[in-house]
């Protein structure tokens, strides 16, 4: 196999026939317009902390492998949170930025990492190759470190096998059970968790609200502006600035068609609220929520309680409302692992850090322990 190593600086430099022969697991998130338009629009670039380095193989002029890179300037919308790291770095008086990240950009979702041509014969070795690669590029630009972020099972296997250390948290998802309707979901959880969402979802009838959806190609400038307005209030009500800007919106819309989704909420015709989401490879993953009116159950009703019910109608097995958020368990979510690998260059941090990953796996399984005994659902069915 006689493989050319390459480090990209654009992803829409890409050919696209040869990203789409690529293993994606028909995952949204990479997909060459969401990962396109990220760089289109500005919303990733040096100047944003995320400068693209992307990992490609190529065998005979093809793009074999290629796993999204970037290097960072900082630990934003990475949702691994390595803050303390970084921080026991600075009063060492060294330097943890810049590091080397593949992931997908503002996106806590677990997914192909290092994607392989669909059929080729060595997988595992291509895969491998890319680590090595990434590994290369930290000791040639001298980066502290590499992480591999929301690895699919397929890419843990690989890297499992290697000295990257391990490290892991919890999401909570939404499983299918082949659902006819919301009620009988709901029939399935015990009575005080049903009285609640009844409750929440009464709320916002009650208040006159209806939701209507549409796919990214039917959203308009208005509903796009509407979209982006609402995404920049909830950031800026958590005090955070909005990491995306109106372009993206504009270009992900476009491009991403029927894998774009979007619940409006709205009182006769004024929008009020906006979930919005991706959907691809049997899964919907909620992604932002906003309103520009705060009404008590508007909040689960748009992020949560529409997304089950989209799952219901389409037959979607999976629900991913995003990272974080234990109140997710008593509205029926149960709690998943995630995966991610680090490359640490300074042996004395590597260290130190791997013991910490120890005793936090132990606290992760403590915690798992005690959502166990918030899970909402019956124990008297069969």
């Amino acid at each position: 196999m006689s493989i050319d190593t390459r480090v990209i600086a654009d992803f829409n430099t890409l050919d696209a026939a040869d990203w789409a022969a690529l293993d994606h697991d028909d995952n949204p998130f990479l997909s060459h317009a969401f990962l396109g338009a990220l760089e289109a629009s500005g919303s990733v670039s040096p100047e944003a902390g995320w400068q693209p380095q992307h990992l490609a193989l190529y065998e005979d002029g093809k793009l074999a492998a290629f796993a999204p890179a970037y290097v960072k300037s900082h630990s934003h919308g990475e949702f691994v949170f390595d803050w303390s790291w970084a921080d026991a770095y600075r009063r060492h008086g060294l330097a943890y930025y810049p590091k080397l990240l593949t992931g997908v950009p503002y996106s806590p979702v677990t997914g192909p990492r290092l994607l392989v041509r669909r059929g080729h014969p060595e997988k595992e070795q291509l895969k491998q190759a890319l680590a090595g690669l990434a590994a290369d590029l930290c000791e040639r630009l001298e980066l502290s470190s590499w992480h591999c972020n929301f690895t699919r099972a397929q890419d843990s296997e690989v890297l499992q096998r290697t000295e990257l250390l391990q490290r892991g948290d919890w999401q909570f998802h939404w499983f299918n059970q082949g659902y006819t309707d919301f009620e009988q979901f709901l029939r399935q959880l015990r009575s005080r968790k049903r009285k609640n969402i009844r409750k929440e979802r009464r709320q916002v009838a009650d208040a006159g609200i209806d939701f209507e959806w549409l796919r990214g190609d039917e959203l308009d400038t208005a509903a796009i502006d509407f979209v982006y307005h609402c995404y920049v209030n909830t950031f800026r009500a958590y005090g955070n600035l909005p990491a995306l800007n109106r372009d993206f919106f504009g270009r992900a819309a476009r491009s991403l068609g029927n894998r774009l989704r979007v619940a409006i909420a709205r009182r006769g015709e004024q929008p009020l609220a906006m979930s919005l989401f991706l959907a691809g490879g049997g899964r919907l993953y909620g992604r932002y929520w906003g309103c520009v009116e705060a009404i008590p159950g508007l909040h689960f009703e748009a992020a949560y309680y529409q997304g089950i019910e989209l799952c219901i109608r389409e037959g979607i097995a999976v629900f991913e409302p995003g990272a974080q958020g234990e109140h997710k368990v008593s509205r029926g979510f149960v709690p998943v692992k995630t995966r991610s690998f680090h490359l640490v260059r300074d042996a004395r941090f590597r260290a130190a850090i791997a013991q910490y990953l120890e005793r936090e796996a132990g606290w992760l399984d403590e915690y798992r322990g005690e959502l166990a005994t918030h899970e909402p659902f019956r124990r008297d069915l069969p």
